[in-house]
């Protein structure tokens, strides 16, 4: 099991106070890494408890990503605390719903600010940092609507297109560098993005029935996952989006 051993390693997870991000966070612990925890508003204090109890190292950084001019501080500031970035998780994500002839364009650009634009830059700036030792594990959450469209989400349908094309790209030309840039796809997920399409009768009874697994995905689903892709058990892994969803792509 030495393949899956992170001891001594530094992921940063964004939108690590809850949900998907939070469980990713505590399964790289289970696996020896330290963890740079950051959140925009929500409180990362358990995570950050949880992680510690584990016996690793973790730090919160308090920052809203969609402010990009913040990033670079945000990866120094990992820097001066842990010495390295071995690990990065673009997480952190936010959906906004309505009619597309409906759809504020401010909706439309928020998504795409957190979703798009942050995750390109807290890529090429942990990159570069990987590039410089010569590894990296860099994991992107993309989501089953990387591959569909949706309905009433277009702003977020397309930022999860970017990120899977973004993490092509990125494989492309850092594989030969000893990075390795991945995504998971998370299935339907019990978490606070879908409370919308739970609390929907019709909708839930829709998507459970195309889940081959009979149930929502849990945030502890994607450690595992994560897990994989950070280790070196990945190493000849590149530029692939792996779906985690109960089989709903496959039905």
């Amino acid at each position: 099991m030495k393949q899956f051993d992170l001891t001594g390693r530094t992921a940063i997870v964004t939108g690590a106070g809850r949900g998907l991000g939070k469980a990713i966070a505590i399964g790289l612990a289970d696996a020896g890494a330290n963890v740079a925890l950051v959140t925009a508003r929500t409180s990362a204090e358990e995570t950050k408890q949880l992680v510690e109890q584990r016996g690793r190292r973790a730090h919160i950084i308090q920052c809203d990503i969609s402010e990009r001019n913040r990033l670079p501080a945000l990866v120094e500031e990992v820097k001066q605390q842990f010495g390295r970035i071995d690990i990065l998780v673009n997480n952190a994500g936010i959906i906004r719903r309505a009619p597309v002839a409906e759809h504020a364009y401010e909706d439309w650009q928020d998504v795409l600010d957190i979703n798009v634009n942050a995750v390109f830059v807290l890529c090429q700036l942990a990159g570069k940092e990987m590039l410089a030792h010569g590894s990296g594990k860099i994991i992107n959450i993309a989501s089953m609507l990387s591959f569909q469209g949706g309905i009433t989400v277009p702003g977020y349908t397309a930022s999860k297109h970017a990120v899977a094309g973004l993490t092509k790209a990125l494989a492309n030309e850092w594989a030969t560098h000893g990075i390795q840039v991945n995504a998971i796809a998370p299935g339907y997920m019990n978490t606070d993005n879908t409370a919308a399409l739970q609390a929907n009768e019709q909708r839930n009874r829709q998507i459970l029935e195309r889940i081959p697994a009979g149930r929502w995905g849990e945030p502890e689903d994607l450690a595992g996952p994560a897990v994989f892709l950070a280790s070196s058990a990945s190493d000849y892994m590149n530029g692939h989006v792996l779906c985690v969803d109960g089989g709903w792509m496959v039905r």
